[in-house]
This record gives structure tokens, C-alpha cells and sequence, in this order.
């Protein structure tokens, strides 16, 4: 049973007079009418009249789609008194927004403070500068270190938000400002590969030949490697990939890498890798060809937890089919480790290779 519960107030573009190159938040949310009070009373009564009946260990109300703290601040402090009036009744949990890295200030955070805001993330985007400048954004990449450092400072839970194949970035970058989000030590962060959506100036770029969007396998192998670097932080990377169903209004406004599963898709290469890589040793330890004509079918057992399992077939069954082809001569058996001994607790993104033909 789900544990955690997100209330979503969407407030597009309100906040943000800058408009990145990549950003039609309007077309996003599917809403181009300013959000009110009275609104986020029938939201969060919609949603309360289902999740009350659940067993819930945490319901945030969480403000997204535009840059909240950059709202005139008796508009934020309207809002803010609705979410404190829940959480002060106990309704919900906490209180969660997102915003630009330079619209933090003493000022805001006082304010945030007040009313009980818990979590606050960054769209960071990218720690590169040549990124950032191409991507529009009207700051630098110390504006992230301040604001992230007051966040911090102030007792708040910090979030960042980074973006990958947007202008000017390339692998390198996004290794780069993976390694810088760890170095601020933020407790939660999303991974969006860009999306081209119309009525954006990248969109404009992409029709005029002057951007070209990563194709789908460079797009999970460069989020994987981002993934791996923030998780191996000890990092909840709680987003991959934009969610279709609340956040995509209309597919077809989209072009370029979206997908509905994007994180299963990163999480399950991230699998066939560390499967791939233990066969490979396994191979070389028992001295025999990958060429199946050379021994007998080798016997294998490839294991996670059961959150996991899915990831080792990959969406589609794409790494079942994959070493069915590319390694015929195992014999291979997909367990989950309570199957295999009682003793073995693999963490979630942990898969083991062992030698059932001993």
C-alpha cells in the first residue's frame, strides 16, 4: 500500500517572468487560469475525500509548475495560511514547493519558515554555465550554491531538479553537475530529460535544425549515469523522467526523448549493466566461451529484491530478450532473494549473478 501522497497545486508560470528556452508551463499543466484560494480548498478536499480512507503515512500538499517564491509575497503568504491551516489540523503532513534558485533570499525563507514550509526544491537544471546560458536562465551557477547553502541553513528539507540534453550540454556536463548536487547534499532530487515542447523558443530551435534532441538510448544511458552518482550519495532521486498523467496535458504537444516508463527504463540498463558485468567475470572465472557450442548450458541465477524484479527484464522484457540472444548458453533463472535464502536482503538497485551449475 502506497505510504506517501502527493497533493498537487499547480500554479503555471505564475511567479516566473522569465521564460526559459525550454519552458511553456502553461501547455504543461493545461491551465492557463491564475489559481486562487478557493482553489486549493476543492483541491485538497478532492483528494482528501480518498486518501482519508487509506492508510497514509505522509500527505504533502506540494505547490508546483511555476516558481512559488517569486509570487508577490502577500499572494504566497495567502497560500501558505490554507496549507498551514491543514497541517496544523493534522490533515497534512507537510508543506513542499518548488522554485528558482535566485528567487531565494533571508526574506522568503523567514516567510517560508513561518507557515511551516518543509521542503524546497531547486530547479537547478545545470551547474554548467554554457548550459545555463543557452537554456536562458538569468543566473549563474553560484546563485545555486548560495541559495541551496541558505535552504540548508534555515532547517529545510532541500530538493534539486536537473535536466539533461538541454543546449550546449553534453555527458561530461551532466556528470558534472550530478557530482555538484551531491556536493550541496540535497535529500531528494528529479532527473528530466528534456522534452521539446511546442510553443517553446526550443522548439523554434529543433524546427530550424539547430537543436537536435538525444535520441532515446542516449537519454537513459546519460540519466543512468546521473542516477548512479546521486543514489551512491545515498540521494531519493524521487522523479525520473516528466509523469504523463499530471504533467504532460496532451502527448502530442511533445516531441523528443518523453517517455511514459523513463524510469524504468533507466533503472532497468542500470540493471542488464551490473548483470552483464557479473556474468562477464563469471565467465572468465570458470575459464569457458561465451560461445554456448564450447560447454554445456551454465546454470545462472539472477537476483534482486522484489521492488527490483521487474528492472532485470526490463520494460518490455527488452533485457530478457536481450540475454536470451546474446548469452544462449545460460540457463537462466530470475529469482527474488527471499527465493533464493532467507539470508539475503539485497538493497533496491542491487543484483547478484550466481552459479547454479556448481
Amino acid at each position: 500500500m502506497k505510504k506517501h501522497a502527493i497533493i498537487p497545486i499547480f500554479i503555471p508560470h505564475k511567479g516566473c517572468p522569465n521564460d526559459c528556452i525550454f519552458c511553456n508551463q502553461r501547455k504543461i499543466t493545461a491551465r492557463t487560469a491564475d489559481v486562487t484560494p478557493a482553489d486549493i480548498h476543492k483541491t485538497i478536499q478532492t483528494y482528501m475525500s480518498t486518501l482519508s480512507k487509506m492508510d497514509m503515512e505522509t500527505i504533502e500538499l506540494s505547490f508546483f509548475g511555476g516558481s512559488f517564491t517569486g509570487i508577490p509575497m502577500e499572494e504566497q503568504t495567502a497560500f501558505l495560511e490554507i496549507a498551514k491551516e491543514y497541517k496544523d489540523r493534522g490533515i497534512i503532513d507537510k508543506i513542499h514547493l518548488s522554485t528558482r534558485p535566485d528567487y531565494i533570499n533571508p526574506p522568503i525563507l523567514d516567510n517560508l519558515k513561518k507557515y511551516g514550509v518543509d521542503v524546497i526544491e531547486l530547479g537547478v537544471q545545470s551547474f554548467a554555465e554554457p548550459v545555463l546560458k543557452a537554456a536562458r536562465r538569468c543566473h549563474d551557477a553560484a546563485c545555486v550554491y548560495e541559495s541551496s547553502r541558505l535552504i540548508k541553513e534555515y532547517g529545510f528539507t532541500l530538493g534539486i531538479q536537473l535536466m539533461i540534453g538541454l543546449p550546449e550540454d553534453t555527458l561530461e556536463y551532466d556528470i558534472f553537475s550530478a557530482r555538484e548536487a551531491v556536493s550541496l547534499a540535497p535529500e531528494i532530487a528529479r532527473l528530466y530529460p528534456t522534452v521539446v515542447i511546442k510553443d517553446t523558443p526550443l522548439y523554434d530551435e529543433m524546427e530550424a535544425g539547430r537543436f537536435i534532441p538525444m535520441t532515446e538510448d542516449d537519454a537513459v544511458m546519460r540519466t543512468a549515469r546521473m542516477y548512479e552518482i546521486l543514489t551512491d550519495a545515498g540521494i531519493n532521486v524521487i522523479r525520473v523522467g516528466l509523469k504523463s498523467s499530471d504533467i504532460i496535458s496532451d502527448p502530442s504537444t511533445t516531441s523528443g526523448t518523453f517517455h511514459p516508463a523513463f524510469r524504468q527504463l533507466v533503472e532497468g540498463f542500470l540493471a542488464k549493466e551490473s548483470l552483464e558485468k557479473q556474468l562477464k567475470i563469471m565467465y572468465a572465472r570458470k575459464n569457458v566461451s561465451i560461445n554456448p557450442s564450447t560447454h554445456d548450458p551454465i546454470k545462472v541465477a539472477f537476483i534482486s529484491n522484489r521492488k527490483c524484479y521487474n528492472n532485470m527484464f526490463g520494460h518490455g522484457g527488452v533485457n530478457r530478450k536481450y540475454f536470451s540472444t546474446e548469452y544462449d548458453g545460460l540457463d537462466i533463472r530470475y529469482m527474488c532473494d527471499y527465493q533464493f535464502s532467507s539470508d539475503l536482503h539485497l538493497k533496491d538497485n542491487q543484483y547478484l549473478v550466481k552459479d547454479l551449475s556448481k
